[in-house]
C-alpha cells in the first residue's frame, strides 16, 4: 500500500507537470522550473512501479496457494481504506469541477485535463480494489496479469514522455551547467551596477570587480574554466557574453521571458536571459536615475 500510494501520487504529479508544460498559465509571470520535479517524479515511478507490481504478484500467488490469506484482517482493512480514499477522491474531484463551473470561472484545457487525470486514476483504483474485495482477481488470475501488464505499459510510456521534456541525463547536466552560467552573468551584472554606483563609471575589465572585502571573486565558466566576455558599448552600456551548450528552455518551456525588472520610474528593462546554443551576448545599460551614486 505504501508503494501504491507513493506511485499514484508520483504518477499524478508527473502528469500534472506535463500538463503545466503543455498548457502554461498566461497569468503566471514568475519563473517556475518544472524540470526538477519531473526528474524526481520520474525516478519515483521507476522505483515504485516495479516494487508495486512485484508485490501484487507475490501476494496473489500466496492467495492462490492458500485462499485463507485473502481474508487476513490487515489486508481487507487496507483494501477497504483504499476503496474509501479512491471514492472520496472521485467525489472531491467532481465537486471541484462543478464549483469551478458554477462560479463562472473559465474551464481551461489545463484545468479540465487535471480533473480528468484525477478522475481516471481514482476511478481505476476504486474499481480495481473493489473487485479485489469481491474476489474477482482470485477467480480470474489471467485478467489480473493483463491489468499488471497494462499498468506497466502505462508507466513506461509516461516515463518515456518525460525524456522528451527533461532530456537524457547528459542533456539535463548541460541544462544545469547553462543555468549556472546564467547565474554567474546575473551576479556579474549586479557587481557592475554596484561598481558604477560607487565610482560613477563602468569597469574597463571584469578583473576590476574582484573585491575580497566584498567576498566577490569573478566567476568563470563552470565547464571550460574560460572567462566570461565583457565589453563596454557606450558610456553606460555594456555587454556580457557566455558560451552555452543547449538552448534555453524558457519559463515553463514556452520561451516566455521572465518577469521584467524595474528600470526606472515608469519604465521596465527586459531582464531576459534566454539564449541559444553557442556564444550569446546580453546588452545592458544603466539608468543613472534609477541607480544613483551611493552616499558615503
Amino acid at each position: 500500500m505504501v508503494a501504491l500510494y507513493g506511485g499514484v501520487v508520483a504518477f499524478i504529479a508527473l502528469v500534472f507537470d506535463y500538463i503545466n508544460y503543455s498548457f502554461p498559465d498566461p497569468l503566471q509571470y514568475y519563473y517556475a522550473d518544472p524540470y526538477q520535479s519531473i526528474s524526481y517524479e520520474m525516478a519515483a515511478l521507476i522505483v515504485l512501479a516495479p516494487v508495486l507490481l512485484l508485490l501484487m504478484r507475490v501476494i496473489r500467488r500466496d492467495i492462490a496457494r492458500d485462499p485463507s490469506r485473502s481474508e487476513l484482517w490487515v489486508r481487507r482493512w487496507a483494501l477497504f481504506l483504499t476503496v474509501f480514499i479512491a471514492g472520496a477522491t472521485i467525489v472531491i474531484d467532481l465537486i471541484t469541477l462543478l464549483t469551478t463551473f458554477l462560479s463562472g470561472e473559465d474551464l481551461t484545457a489545463r484545468f479540465l485535463l487535471k480533473v480528468l487525470v484525477v478522475l481516471l486514476v481514482a476511478g481505476a483504483g476504486f474499481l480495481h480494489f473493489l473487485a479485489d474485495l469481491w474476489g474477482y482477481w482470485v477467480k480470474n488470475p489471467a485478467y489480473a496479469r493483463y491489468i499488471n501488464w497494462a499498468v506497466a505499459l502505462l508507466i513506461v510510456l509516461t516515463v518515456l514522455a518525460g525524456f522528451f521534456i527533461v532530456g537524457t541525463p547528459g542533456q539535463a547536466r548541460q541544462y544545469r551547467v547553462d543555468e549556472q552560467r546564467v547565474q554567474d552573468l546575473q551576479n556579474i551584472q549586479s557587481q557592475i551596477t554596484y561598481f558604477y554606483q560607487q565610482k560613477q563609471a563602468l569597469p574597463s575589465a571584469l578583473s576590476q570587480l574582484n573585491d575580497p572585502l566584498q567576498y566577490f571573486t569573478m566567476p568563470i565558466d563552470p565547464e571550460t574554466g574560460a572567462a566570461y566576455g565583457y565589453q563596454k558599448t557606450s558610456g553606460l552600456g555594456f555587454r556580457l557574453c557566455a558560451t552555452f551548450a543547449v538552448e534555453g528552455r524558457g519559463s515553463l518551456g514556452t520561451g516566455r521571458a521572465m518577469m521584467a525588472e524595474p528600470y526606472g520610474p515608469g519604465k521596465y528593462m527586459s531582464d531576459n536571459w534566454e539564449h541559444g546554443v553557442g556564444e550569446v551576448c546580453f546588452d545592458r545599460a544603466i539608468d543613472p536615475d534609477f541607480y544613483p551614486p551611493l552616499t558615503r
